[in-house]
């Protein structure tokens, strides 16, 4: 197997041991492919998704910007669904990722929009 995709599985069930949503304080969970970007809100407490966005949504997709950028565009926009859901907190949860680039990007965006982490 691939080991650097095993050292990742590693990293991220030793980020899940510390890291865990509830309904008022959930989980953002942000999973980077090599071509798109991912993020969900979710409460483990239940083992719910309350809210998902990606750069493959219609209105992002649709921006021809970098893939730094569309981050920032995804972070906003799961804040804006957070907001919505009467959510001001989360826990950012970086799936295993260095917290730089297109993951440092989407937390950015999501601080802007108004998310607490």
């Amino acid at each position: 197997m691939n080991s650097k995709l095993v050292q990742r599985q590693k990293i991220r069930y030793r980020i899940r041991k510390k890291v865990a949503g509830t309904a008022v304080k959930p989980r953002l969970s942000v999973f980077r492919s090599n071509a798109e970007i991912y993020a969900q809100l979710i409460d483990d407490d239940n083992a719910v998704t309350l809210a998902a966005t990606s750069s493959r949504d219609k209105d992002i997709a649709a921006q021809k910007v970098t893939k730094i950028e569309k981050s920032k565009l995804v972070g906003a926009a799961i804040a804006r669904k957070a907001i919505e859901l009467g959510l001001s907190a989360v826990v950012f949860d970086r799936g295993g990722n260095l917290y730089h680039g297109r993951v440092k990007s989407v937390a950015d965006g999501a601080r802007e929009a108004g998310l607490q982490f």
